[in-house]
């Protein structure tokens, strides 16, 4: 074998699952294992360029006359919050974040299981134990990390990252131009915080901070209620068979 050939990854196709998003319809995934023989760029170009991580598999949607899954990332020196989304900020000013390598603990399994009974109990997730929960923030061969975000108690400003309760999680790949949100959860007894919107805000004034110019949110799908949130992102990007295409606030999405 080839040493091009090895470090090029070999991919696999999935048989056809109901689609989780669109009602009747089938999804297939074409997918491939992440292991430590793949050079670190070739990894890094698949997470850029539409493929997502769950685990140790890079995966993107493969599906017979469907293309609704679109990929998109926030291009951070031209994002700009809406008054909406400024007011979420202010709202949250009390949380304190924090970023930690990507180890489990009970106490964010116990905010993930909430989490999943209120949101999503027909969901892929809605059996998950502590040992699965465990595998999919501990396995990983990327830079991987954890944010947390705790809510200052007494309605305080908190500055020490033990104090106060556990309000949201997200996990996170750093790549080489960006941070990609993996997967991310929150306390849903808390719905005037809107604390999704305002951890993906969070993310990309972090990756400002880093220099880095992109948040990648997975895909948005078009028609699918629980994906329709990252369309408020505005200016974001849309990976077409063109490449990334900016879009931009007030254009509609077909």
């Amino acid at each position: 074998m080839t040493e091009q050939k090895k470090d090029f990854p070999e991919f696999y196709l999935t048989s056809p699952q109901p689609c989780p998003y669109l009602a009747g319809r089938l999804e297939r995934k074409l997918f491939t294992h992440l292991s430590h023989d793949k050079p670190s760029h070739v990894i890094d170009n698949l997470l850029r360029g539409g493929f997502r991580r769950s685990q140790n598999i890079a995966y993107i949607p493969y599906c017979d006359g469907c293309s609704s899954c679109v990929s998109v990332r926030v291009p951070v020196d031209t994002f700009e919050p809406s008054r909406s989304q400024r007011r979420i900020t202010k709202r949250n000013r009390d949380l304190l974040a924090t970023r930690a390598v990507a180890v489990p603990t009970t106490e964010q399994y116990g905010l993930f299981r909430r989490y999943i009974d209120s949101r999503h109990y027909d969901g892929g997730m809605a059996d998950m134990s502590m040992l699965d929960y465990a595998m999919m923030i501990e396995d990983s061969i990327v830079d991987t990390f954890i944010s947390e975000y705790r809510l200052a108690p007494d309605g305080g400003i908190s500055t020490d990252p033990e104090d106060g309760a556990l309000a949201g999680v997200a996990l996170n790949d750093l790549l080489s131009d960006g941070v990609s949100m993996v997967y991310s959860f929150f306390n849903t007894e808390l719905p005037e915080r809107s604390l999704g919107t305002y951890m993906v805000l969070e993310h990309i004034e972090y990756a400002r901070s880093l220099g880095l110019p992109y948040v990648y949110l997975g895909y948005w799908i078009n028609g699918s209620r629980k994906m329709s949130y990252k369309d408020r992102f505005r200016p974001q990007q849309h990976l077409t068979e063109e490449g990334w295409v900016t879009i931009y606030p007030g254009e509609i999405v077909d």
